[in-house]
């Protein structure tokens, strides 16, 4: 686990609220001139706590309404069966989220698509095909409550 001070989390709670902060910006905001600002961020970066740097773009106004939640049970846990499927969901742009748990089943998807007929095509064309498979569970969310992608520091 990541060391961090108060300066580290101020700015990783900075940038992830806006990542286009100058850096004159965030250095003024956490008390540091830009120079020791921008080394600390460098070294966030290279220590891999900044992961990367991306925009958030609403699902619904890019003609992608639907999120599904894909619950995955397979007929065996062998990693040789984990690791096929892993590697088929990889693939597959849909998929925005996969998470192996624990419990009653192995994985669980969010899916986001177009409409209900995109959600068969997927299902049909993609997830259906993947060897070892034992049973698919589809919930379909009908509304947002929550979304967040900043984490609690």
């Amino acid at each position: 686990m990541a060391v961090l001070d108060e300066i580290d989390r101020k700015i990783l709670t900075l940038l992830q609220q806006d990542s286009r902060l100058t850096l004159q910006e965030i250095a003024d905001k956490v008390g540091l001139s830009p120079s020791p600002c921008h080394r600390r961020i460098r070294l966030l970066e290279e220590r891999g706590i900044i992961a990367g740097y991306t925009a958030t773009v609403d699902q619904r106004a890019v003609g992608l309404p639907v999120s599904v939640f894909v619950s995955i049970k397979l007929a065996r846990q062998k990693e040789e069966d984990l690791q096929r499927f892993a590697k088929a969901v990889a693939t597959w742009p849909e998929v925005l989220e996969c998470y192996l748990m624990t419990g009653h089943r192995d994985y669980l998807l969010r899916v986001v698509v177009f409409d209900l007929a995109a959600y068969e095509r997927f299902l049909k064309q993609k997830l259906t095909r993947v060897d070892g498979i034992s049973s698919i569970e589809s919930s379909f969310a009908l509304d947002q409550i929550k979304y967040a992608t900043a984490l609690p520091l």
